[in-house]
């Protein structure tokens, strides 16, 4: 018998299967992104995006089409890292306008709201990029169109579809040359492809296991209360996060839980992409820690004495207090013509853009890009009229957009900065006695100015511009994409440096992140200082993680 219409509960079950079922193939996604760089995080993006709005969808009840579409697109919105995350929610707000109005869909509806969505999801891009996420979606919704003509069998209709959105991915290779190099498909589009697969096991009838909904609202380290003295078995709170060399497993993480079990109760597992946060109380922190040693380096390290919990409480509630009296002052304070936010990458970027008058920083960068939430957050902390924002990193410039076009009782002003010297030489060419559109443009144009650099390491094997790249090797990124590859991190560096500056450099500043010592950063900057002594050079502590510098060329 032929299936004509889908209604709001089928609708809400195919919504939650495919947001599982992306969930289910995050890391395959993952290990598929290799355009731009491998930083292997659209499928950590886009699971975000997706889990956002299931979360709110699962939260319904007695829905109609119009509350679900609601939840969906809200969700996504403000969820939505990353551009593959920003595209995924733009994709799911178009769809989602279209059938709200609606009690049941139809086959020509169906194909409406695909329509609407690649046509959503195109104009929220300013350089729409065949090859991608993009390509899939305008296929998706050719398909659809012509299937609505000749059938209104949702049951012929959907696989159809879906068959052509898998050959459209096959082509994407053929698009993008770097992804033909890698031997892959365009992780977007594979991401895309997850959803519609998931939501379509739900349309059959399939069972879905849909716990991983719950799983991914949130990873939250956790310290339970204080107790007293007499209770505790356990001395020592420890916590630690575990930044993991290799995939962290299903096993892994049921191996170390009961080790941790052994010797110690209170435990806190989390595994977040290539972190891991650890919580124990234990006797013996060290065993714990030697065991965690195992599986990567360790990060935020701290161990308290759970016996002095009672004292720390107190001050912590002091500081709490503390806290709130600021705020309360801060909420009295006139409000103000401009304000600023950034987002930055490490404590030292950090306190440069403090000194240099942002008001609020969002911590983040290219493994974990702030979501529109975030932005949003940002935007109604700072009391001012006119807000300008550096998002410092071309993956979450979507997102500060999205931001934007969301808040209506302030004057939202996006820097497209794409890195961190960038957005420190927009706020260094803000002049204060200029006014707001005139600020805007000077800004826009000193970045152009900049030439950026950075050093980091590849997560996996790949080729990109005719370039070996394997696990582990030294890469020197520049703004237009990888400049050198090797094994020494001073080597890549100043292998980059050479394709950037030119007779007309007059300043070559270094970042140094937080796996570099202070006296090696001086002393790399000194040479840099002899092979290009008509250029100043200067070196500040970044304190980033994963790029061992970040540079910028004058």
């Amino acid at each position: 018998m032929a299936t004509k219409t889908i209604n709001t509960e089928l609708l809400t079950k195919m919504f939650l299967a495919g947001a599982a079922n992306l969930e289910a193939k995050k890391e395959f996604i993952n290990e598929l992104n290799v355009f731009p760089v491998p930083d292997g995080d659209t499928g950590t993006n886009m699971t975000l995006t997706i889990m956002s709005a299931a979360k709110e969808v699962s939260s319904l009840e007695n829905p109609d089409m119009m509350t679900v579409s609601k939840a969906i697109s809200s969700g996504s919105l403000r969820g939505a890292r990353g551009n593959s995350g920003v595209i995924l929610s733009q994709l799911l707000r178009g769809f989602t306008k279209e059938i709200r109005e609606y009690k049941e869909i139809d086959a020509p509806i169906l194909a409406r709201a695909c329509e609407r969505a690649r046509a959503t999801a195109y104009k929220a891009v300013m350089k729409p990029k065949e090859g991608t996420i993009l390509t899939v979606a305008k296929g998706v919704a050719q398909k659809a169109a012509e299937m609505a003509e000749t059938t209104d069998d949702l049951e012929v209709f959907i696989p159809e579809v879906l068959k052509h959105a898998e050959y459209v991915l096959s082509k994407t290779p053929e698009m993008l040359p770097v992804l033909k190099e890698a031997g892959v498909v365009d992780s977007g589009g594979q991401g895309l492809l997850e959803v519609l697969n998931g939501a379509y096991d739900a349309f059959q009838g399939k069972e879905i296991d849909y716990s991983a909904i719950e799983a991914s609202s949130g990873t939250t380290m956790v310290k339970p209360g204080a107790q007293a003295e007499t209770d505790i078995k356990f001395g020592y709170c420890t916590e630690f996060i575990i930044m993991v060399e290799k995939e962290f497993t299903d096993k892994d993480e049921t191996d170390f839980k009961a080790y941790l079990e052994s010797i110690g109760d209170s435990i806190v597992c989390v595994a977040d992409d290539d972190i891991v946060k650890i919580h124990v109380h234990t006797n013996d922190p060290g065993l714990a820690i030697q065991k965690a040693l195992t599986y990567g380096q360790l990060s935020r390290m701290k161990i308290d004495n759970m016996r002095e919990e009672h004292q720390e409480k107190l001050i912590r509630e002091s500081e709490k207090l503390a806290a709130k009296q600021k705020e309360e002052r801060k909420k009295e304070e006139p409000r103000k013509s401009v304000g600023f936010i950034a987002v930055s990458i490490g404590e030292g970027m950090n306190e440069i853009f403090r000194e240099l008058g942002v008001d609020y920083i969002i911590e983040g960068g290219q493994t974990m890009n702030p979501s529109t939430e975030d932005m949003l957050t940002a935007i109604d902390e700072v009391n001012a009229d006119h807000i300008f924002i550096l998002p410092n990193n071309k993956n979450i410039i979507l997102a500060a957009n999205q931001a934007q076009m969301l808040t209506k009782d302030k004057d939202i002003l996006v820097i497209p900065t794409k890195t961190v010297p960038q957005g420190i030489t927009a706020i260094i060419n803000y002049m204060p006695e200029a006014d707001v559109d005139t600020n805007f443009e000077t800004m826009n144009e000193e970045i152009k100015n900049v030439k950026t650099g950075q050093v980091t390491y590849a997560v996996r094997d790949t080729k990109i511009d005719d370039k070996e790249i394997h696990e582990g090797d030294i890469m020197g990124i520049g703004d237009a994409g990888i400049l050198s590859v090797g094994q020494s991190v001073e080597a890549t560096a100043k292998e980059m440096l050479a394709q950037l500056v030119d007779d007309d450099t007059e300043l070559i500043s270094l970042y140094y992140g937080q796996d570099i010592l202070e006296e090696d950063a001086m002393r790399f900057a000194q040479e840099i200082e002899e092979l290009y002594p008509d250029a100043d050079v200067d070196a500040h502590s970044g304190g980033q993680p994963i790029y061992y510098y970040v540079l910028s060329v004058e």
